[in-house]
């Protein structure tokens, strides 16, 4: 909306400013120059608009990717601590938990998964995040229990090595998901991409006729250009706005862990 009415204002600036300019600066020459400079801003802002929108597609995309990475790691450790035993049992509620606590703080707009085996003062996270204090506790306390563990045979040292292994499979899994979540605009770039199109709705003001038709037309562009930049918005924030990652890969996971 902020962009939308920055260009929207730039092309009314422009209107006013135009009957104020003296007819040297309303030649034709001017007029053409003036043109010439917009289309080299033109290209400019299409090219950049066109790189966001690669960039934060292809990082949103990384994150649903791992994130179902995050769910293997994570049936896979609940597997190996299924074949460890009934001495194994408490750790696979934890895991559980974390399964689920993450599920009902990251997507605080579905239904919280069934059950009540995680805890229930987790703090919302409100979709900007995917991990919290509290959610991190548990993995600590997943990684010392499986760590306590007593082996009692070589098959179950065979099994603390590989559920160790997949712990730390899954935390690195969780640390780069968690990283790649965070948004990565830089914000005085935006600023001057936001100032170029501002110069070139201006000079639409300048050029465009006096009539309903055109004053129509760019206000259809500028809401097609503050569109854009509410796709590059909301894409760059993968567990909020409208397009938000999908939980069913943790669902699934959830699903085999309760199993």
């Amino acid at each position: 909306m902020l962009v939308l009415f920055v260009l929207l204002g730039s092309s009314a600036l422009g209107r006013v400013v135009y009957p104020l300019l003296s007819e040297h600066h309303r030649s034709r020459e001017v007029i053409d120059f003036v043109r010439l400079v917009i289309a080299m801003l033109v290209t400019f802002a299409a090219l950049v608009l066109g790189l966001l929108t690669t960039s934060v597609k292809a990082s949103y995309d990384k994150v649903g990717t791992d994130l179902s990475s995050l769910s293997i790691s994570l049936i896979q450790l609940d597997q190996c601590l299924r074949e460890w035993g009934e001495d194994a049992v408490p750790i696979r509620k934890r895991l559980r938990a974390y399964t689920a606590a993450t599920i009902a703080t990251t997507w605080t707009d579905e239904p919280r998964p069934p059950g009540d085996y995680y805890p229930t003062d987790v703090p919302t996270i409100h979709g900007s995040e995917v991990e919290g204090a509290v959610l991190d506790d548990i993995l600590t306390r997943v990684e010392f229990d499986i760590r306590g563990l007593e082996p009692h045979d070589p098959m179950h040292s065979r099994l603390e090595t590989t559920c160790i292994a997949q712990y730390e499979r899954l935390m690195q899994t969780r640390w780069r998901l968690i990283e790649e979540a965070r948004s990565s605009i830089s914000t005085p770039f935006f600023v001057v991409l936001i100032f170029w199109l501002a110069v070139v709705f201006g000079a639409f003001g300048l050029n465009a006729p006096h009539n309903l038709l055109s004053c129509v037309m760019i206000a259809l562009a500028a809401l097609s250009i503050g569109s854009a930049i509410f796709v590059i918005l909301d894409l760059d924030r993968p567990f909020g706005g409208i397009f938000t990652v999908s939980s069913e890969p943790l669902r699934h996971a959830l699903a085999h862990l309760s199993e």
